[in-house]
This record gives structure tokens, sequence and C-alpha cells, in this order.
């Protein structure tokens, strides 16, 4: 079941670095979050500000926001890749939980951010297949101070 859950990683970033996102919408739980934390350790996103901390109906309106044709952070569109290590695997009670360092760039027009951080993913089975229930993003250097990402880390 490991390669599934390493092939789903893959996947997911694929989709992000596709823009296809409402595909990537749908590997989401209901009860999902996507969080990425403001500081290093950061143990909960109620109790201190995070860079984004969004469950799933967050998550549909920043996904159609950037298919607006008037959405002003898009003219030039970003664009994005993630390089992702392999991921390291426990099984949990109810599925699984990864952890995938990467490197992820976010161009749009001339210019261009670089990221170093670490994918946690909480993944469900449903079905015959996984889904997340949570996504958290830490950034190495996240405390910093950052220009906006606009796409999905």
């Amino acid at each position: 079941m490991s390669e599934d859950v390493v092939r789903f990683i893959y996947k997911e970033a694929r989709l992000l670095d596709e823009k296809r996102f409402d595909e990537w919408y749908e590997l989401f739980t209901d009860d999902a979050y996507y969080w990425v934390p403001l500081v290093p350790g950061q143990t909960d996103p109620l109790a201190h500000n995070s860079l984004a901390y969004e469950d799933k109906l967050l998550l549909k309106l920043r996904i159609e926001r950037l298919k607006q044709p008037t959405a002003y952070s898009q003219k030039p569109a970003s664009r994005c890749l993630h390089v992702l290590q392999a991921p390291e695997i426990e099984q949990t009670d109810s599925g699984f939980t990864a952890r995938t360092p990467f490197i992820y760039t976010e161009t749009r027009g001339d210019e261009s951010q670089r990221y170093a951080a670490i994918a946690w993913h909480t993944l469900v089975r449903a079905g015959e297949g996984l889904r997340i229930r949570l996504k958290r993003v830490d950034i190495l250097n996240a405390d910093a101070a950052l220009p906006a990402i606009q796409l999905f880390l």
C-alpha cells in the first residue's frame, strides 16, 4: 500500500503543477484542511495566525478566483513546479501519514519565488482509493517576510 501512497502524493503535486485545480480539490475529504503554518513548530492553527488555514469551502473559493479572467494577481498567470523527495510513510489506524520534503518554485512574469518545505499528508482510505484529510506544509522560513504565494504549495 505504501507504493499507492507515493503515487498519490506525486499525482497530487502533478495536478498542482499542471493547474488541474478542480481534480486536485477532489482529492480532499469533505472535512479536510489545507494548512500552512506561520511559525516553525506551530501546533495549533486556531491559536496562532497561519499563512493559510483553509477548509474545503475556502479551497474552492480560491480555485474559482484563480479561474477568473479579472484576477489581477494572475496577469500574467502564475506557474509552479514541485520537486519532491521520496515520501516517508507511516501507517495509522485510519490510513497513512506521509512526510515529503520538497522544493517549490512559483513564477509570474519575470518574478520567481523558491521555497524549501515539508508536506505532511494525513491520508484516509475512501472506497478504493485515498483522500487527503489534512495537508500541512511547513515552509523552512515561514516566519520571514514572504511575498504572496498565489498558487498551492
